[in-house]
């Protein structure tokens, strides 16, 4: 049985956040950064507060490939699955998911931090 969220399935509710993510950090590369990878390197997540992972939902999200952090949240990292260095287009991803998941009722900011 599927869980769903405002009839919305996780699995389909994570695959559109990564979807928003991508089109955010690719737009975000292609406008801002003129397709050159440069400038301040580092990491973006998203994490997903308020869910345990003992429930039928924080078992959804297990399922649909979400982690538990060590804080405790449920993380995304990388959302975008874009593999450049600059920060600045991950944190765009990162919070283009977020909206995703505040969206469908969900506690969830986006992370990042420099390397």
């Amino acid at each position: 049985m599927s869980v769903t969220v405002n009839g919305v399935s996780v699995d389909t509710i994570v695959a559109e956040a990564k979807s928003a993510a991508r089109q955010a950090a690719e737009q975000f590369f292609q406008d801002k950064l003129q397709g050159r990878d440069q400038f301040a390197c580092g990491f973006a997540w998203v994490d997903i507060f308020g869910v345990r992972g003992n429930t039928k939902l924080g078992k959804a999200l297990k399922e649909a490939g979400v982690k538990k952090s060590h804080t405790g949240a449920f993380q995304i990292w990388n959302p975008a699955e874009m593999y450049v260095q600059n920060i600045d287009t991950l944190e765009a991803g990162a919070q283009a998911a977020a909206d995703v998941f505040k969206k469908y009722g969900f506690t969830a900011y986006a992370g990042s931090r420099l390397d």
